[in-house]
């Protein structure tokens, strides 16, 4: 009886095409495309830095006498910093004013001999070549007293060079040399920065930037993290073009508009774009599959129950989220688990649906 049960079985399945054989549908975990505004509760962590700020140095090397200001101090331009020893300098100094005077000596001998040999050149008691050595050494006075001069007065401002003012109000934000050390020219001793004029700057990772890097006038609303409800408006004027090799992130420059005293140079503050963002598809990173190099991921055909692949852009990545430049129409049913072993016009059944919104995960 077995027998004849397995044989009309065979007998039936002969006869039967491939096609004819049903295949179960696989079962899938999808979303439903709903885009909306993603990102607008993204912000950075960045630290409040003068925009313009010097490094002042004295012009001239010598031992620091003194150094009459501290990191914090307020300045007006021209204000005594620090000073250098100027004994060295007020030697100098004499040696060229001696220099000037000899020289100035030297000239009224050279014009009192041209002067002789110029009357007896004319009375023809001298030769043309007397008088012409006479008038070069005229000339060799003159020039030497023009030098003796220039060197006098170079003398002069390098004693002045010792005295190191500031250039402009603000204030001290670091000192780099103390009193009884020598320094040489050009080494900092003091930074000063421009109180008014501050400057939020944030190190923004590279799936992080923002997409307007191209556009102009991007606000951003910059806040204390000791103080969140003193917000401040600001423009970015300046985004790196190339990454930190430490870091690999880009420093971008925001220019605070009107910002409180209670804003102080190194305080942590907090940043993020102004106004609402736009609206955006957001998917888990597990939805995404690759298709000759590009980004593409399976939508299903309600009409068929199957699925096809669609090509689209990725705006930027958020952990385990991708949000979607182009590719997604509101109302699409995307697969969004094991999308590696899946194939086109394959037959599929939902296991639930949500939303693609910004909280998708």
């Amino acid at each position: 009886m077995r027998s004849y049960i397995l044989l009309t079985l065979l007998v039936v399945l002969a006869g039967c095409k491939p096609e004819d054989i049903p295949v179960e549908s696989r079962l899938v975990r999808t979303l439903v495309v709903d885009p909306k505004p993603v990102g607008e509760d993204r912000h950075a962590i960045g630290e409040v830095k003068p925009r313009y700020e010097s490094d002042l140095s004295f012009r001239v090397a010598g031992k620091v006498l003194s150094r009459l200001v501290d990191v914090g101090v307020w300045v007006k331009q021209g204000d005594t910093l620090a000073t250098l020893d100027t004994q060295d300098y007020q030697n100098r100094l004499r040696s060229a004013e001696a220099d000037v005077s000899s020289a100035e000596a030297a000239l009224v001998n050279a014009q009192g001999t041209e002067a002789r040999q110029a009357k007896l050149l004319k009375d023809g008691w001298t030769p043309k070549a007397t008088y012409d050595g006479a008038l070069q050494n005229l000339q060799a006075a003159e020039a030497r007293l023009k030098a003796a001069k220039a060197n006098l007065n170079l003398t002069l401002d390098q004693l002045n060079y010792t005295t190191l003012r500031a250039d402009f109000d603000g204030v001290i934000t670091a000192v780099g040399a103390e009193a009884g050390q020598n320094v040489n020219a050009g080494q900092m001793v003091v930074k000063l920065a421009r109180q008014d004029d501050k400057d939020g700057v944030f190190n923004i990772a590279e799936t992080a930037l923002i997409t307007e890097i191209g556009t102009t006038q991007i606000e951003i609303l910059v806040w204390p993290l000791s103080n969140p409800e003193l917000a401040v408006e600001g423009l970015v004027r300046e985004i790196s073009p190339v990454a930190d090799p430490a870091t690999r992130t880009y420093t971008v420059k925001v220019t605070l508009k009107n910002p409180p005293p209670q804003l102080r140079f190194g305080m942590s503050i907090g940043g993020r774009l102004k106004g609402q963002a736009a609206l955006a598809v957001a998917l888990p990173l597990a939805a995404l599959f690759e298709k000759n190099g590009s980004p593409a991921v399976w939508v299903l055909d309600q009409q068929s129950n199957s699925l096809a692949l669609r090509p689209i852009t990725v705006a930027r990545y958020e952990g385990n989220t991708v949000v979607v430049g182009s590719g997604l129409a509101k109302g699409d049913i995307v697969v969004t688990a094991g999308v590696n072993t899946l194939t086109v016009g394959q037959k599929v059944r939902l296991a639930e649906a949500h939303l693609a919104g910004s909280d998708s995960k």
